[in-house]
């Protein structure tokens, strides 16, 4: 029988800061947080406690979470500027809150697609909240991809290859909302200046961690800079499937009242599209971030060792294998 971990990767499982609990929920993301009741205003002990767990567990969930959308925006307030998605059904009279109201007459929008929200900025979001007000009775899920996880599992040399190099965003999927019409197009044009493609490295460097995060993604990432078409296609071909190996990922299930708050600066998500035509209506704000600073062309010498390469032969509890002795295969 498996005894209690309490400790996995240097981590501990349950930590405390500040009054609050933070309980790890996923190997590489994700933690649970309790002890404070966002109803209320929070002290700055409290708001730093869930910041470190943020950048720490990329992910943080904080259930029970009963509050109106006037506690939602100065809760994200306390972790910086509000930001106002130029694209997304937000509210009428604030700006800075988006509301998703997905039901059989408004189905959702390009959400099912792993991305990282709005790197089509030239400054992407810091970080993302989001809390659930109304759920279906099943399906509905959100998934998440820790991109500083899918970058350690690349191997050395791709490891060496991409670090240095540059993408190109874009809005490409609200392009989407605008038709062939002169004065679309014209709209169009508008918001290409606005908001003209944005340079990222294509591996970034988290300012708090310090951890090497894979960053581009299928949704916004249209190119690598200065490599032809067929080249850039391929490579990020491979490094957009990082974010679909299962051992990087988290699925949450949603409840009324959850609100989550992911990093958008080390993780990718993809709302799972398996509950149209039920109800789902969720708020979010989004948190301003700033430059995005990438790392020097890796040395050889310095970069990490893939985990099989340290870790030499894999270890077999029964000892080897032995092929059966036969006329055919006696030497």
């Amino acid at each position: 029988m498996n005894t209690p971990i309490y400790s996995f990767q240097g981590r501990p499982i349950v930590s405390e800061h500040a009054g609050i609990t933070v309980t790890r929920v996923g190997p590489n993301l994700g933690a649970e947080i309790t002890g404070v009741d966002l109803r209320r205003p929070i002290s700055d002990e409290v708001r730093d406690a869930i910041e470190e767990a943020l950048a720490e567990n990329e992910l943080i969930i904080l259930r029970n979470q009963d509050i109106s959308s006037d506690s939602l925006m100065d809760f994200g307030r306390r972790f910086g500027e509000l930001t106002v998605h130029p694209f997304a059904p937000r509210d009428e009279n604030v700006s800075a809150l988006i509301k998703f109201r997905n039901d059989e007459t408004n189905p959702p929008f390009r959400t099912d697609v792993w991305h990282s929200d709005e790197t089509f900025r030239k400054e992407p979001p810091k970080a993302t909240i989001l809390v659930a007000k109304e759920v279906p009775a099943i399906g509905g899920d959100t998934m998440f991809a820790s991109m500083s996880a899918a970058f350690d599992g690349l191997s050395d040399r791709m490891q060496q290859f991409i670090s240095g190099l540059e993408a190109i965003h874009d809005f490409k999927p609200f392009r989407e909302l605008f038709d062939d019409s002169e004065e679309d197009r014209k709209n169009v044009m508008r918001w290409e200046q606005l908001y003209p493609p944005a340079v990222h490295p294509v591996v970034r460097m988290h300012p708090v961690t310090g951890r090497k995060v894979l960053f581009v993604n299928p949704q916004f990432t249209v190119a690598i800079k200065n490599m032809d078409e067929r080249e850039s296609k391929s490579l990020l071909d491979i490094l957009f499937q990082q974010a679909q190996i299962p051992e990087y990922q988290f699925r949450h299930h949603w409840a009324p009242h959850t609100l989550i708050m992911w990093d958008n600066r080390s993780t990718q998500h993809y709302a799972v599209n398996d509950y149209f035509p039920q109800r789902r209506y969720m708020e979010r704000v989004t948190i301003k971030g700033g430059p995005v600073t990438g790392i020097e062309r890796a040395d050889p010498e310095n970069v990490r060792k893939a985990i099989r390469r340290t870790a030499g032969r894999p270890r077999y509890a029964h000892g080897k294998p032995q092929a059966p002795i036969t006329p055919e295969t006696k030497v």
